[in-house]
């Protein structure tokens, strides 16, 4: 199915400091909105940013209908703009709308929405080095009607906000063995605001303890670790890369697949299986090197500097030669354009950023 888009662009802010803009507080000039109604998607358009007004019956706000991606597209080293792996993130994007039984959204209108917006916008990608535009793509139920139903009405936009280092330091986490961020059967692989939701109050009480995240366990033992907060958790140990295995529990995360993919190119022992946070307390007290971090668009790579276990807290290495750390120059690398993409994960859509 063909779906035109309308733009509508106002007179542009003259943008001249997004780095001092706090993540994710500051929109860019414009958005993306399209409705579904009467079984179709219609009045795809790029307009300028503003307010929505929902009524007080939205299904959204009773029924948690709400799904989300975030994206991040970058100026490369010959000027360009590169979106990041819009493949990939627009098939989760429908896996998870598919779990939160809301209608799919069609691969083009998905691309276009999101070239376009990036277009318009184009002046509000950071051209520093660690500078990125986050792109947030969601969809909201919007039938006006109190009752436990399926909506049969829906908004599909798209927003930008520029963005830098999410974590200025190392973190600090405590593994979690009373709350879980999902269990079994669950909706932990779909990117729906209750998963995160339902998180703030365990991590509320890490942060009163003084750690800035939690190490996720599984349901059933809560012995096995699933994410890092808001990320997926990888380790480095014995020279060999570890992260969980995908369950129904756990987010297929676009900056896992791409470190994973990168550290099996360049020959590193990639092992995706459970570890339980013994195997991490025999490292520990084993004296191995031990590196800990988690993955997410966000964040990218947020090093893990100290775990605590029960009452005893590890130290991890987050030294410069950090395994990791090359990890994230190589993706950093490919997506600023200055290796070759053999994965084509970059979707190259303008140049006009130095205007």
């Amino acid at each position: 199915m063909e779906h035109t888009i309308s733009i509508t662009t106002q007179a542009e802010r003259k943008v001249t400091d997004t780095k001092s803009v706090p993540f994710g507080k500051v929109p860019t000039e414009h958005m993306f909105i399209a409705e579904y109604s009467d079984g179709k998607w219609q009045n795809a358009k790029v307009v300028p940013f503003h307010d929505l007004t929902l009524s007080p019956l939205t299904l959204c706000l009773h029924y948690g209908q709400t799904v989300f991606e975030g994206m991040k597209a970058f100026v490369t080293r010959d000027g360009d703009i590169n979106i990041f792996r819009m493949d990939k993130h627009f098939d989760r994007f429908n896996k998870s709308l598919h779990r939160m039984c809301m209608p799919a959204v069609p691969q083009k209108l998905f691309m276009n929405a999101i070239k376009e917006l990036v277009t318009v916008d184009s002046d509000w990608v950071p051209k520093d080095e660690d500078g990125s535009l986050y792109i947030r793509p969601f969809m909201i139920a919007t039938e006006d009607r109190i009752g436990v139903k399926i909506s049969d009405e829906y908004l599909f936009m798209v927003v930008c906000s520029p963005a830098f280092q999410y974590y200025t330091k190392p973190l600090k986490v405590k593994v979690e063995t009373t709350y879980v961020r999902s269990a079994d059967g669950g909706t932990g692989t779909a990117k729906c605001g209750g998963n995160y939701g339902g998180a703030f109050y365990p991590t509320n009480l890490a942060k009163a303890e003084g750690f800035d995240q939690v190490l996720w366990t599984d349901s059933t033992h809560h012995e096995f670790i699933e994410e890092s907060g808001t990320m997926n958790a990888m380790f480095f140990i014995d020279n060999v890369l570890i992260t969980p295995e995908l369950s129904g529990t756990i987010l297929d995360g676009v900056t896992r697949d791409s470190l994973l993919t990168i550290a099996r190119e360049k020959g590193m022992n990639v092992e995706v299986r459970q570890i339980s946070y013994h195997e991490l307390i025999r490292a520990f007290e084993d004296g191995k090197r031990v590196e800990a971090f988690g993955a997410g668009t966000a964040a990218v790579v947020a090093p893990i500097e100290i775990i605590a276990i029960g009452h005893k807290e590890y130290h991890c290495y987050t030294g410069p030669d950090a395994t990791m750390f090359r990890l994230q120059k190589e993706l950093f690398d490919i997506r600023k354009g200055t290796v070759p993409d053999t994965h084509h994960w970059n979707n190259i859509i303008a140049n006009n950023t130095g205007k």
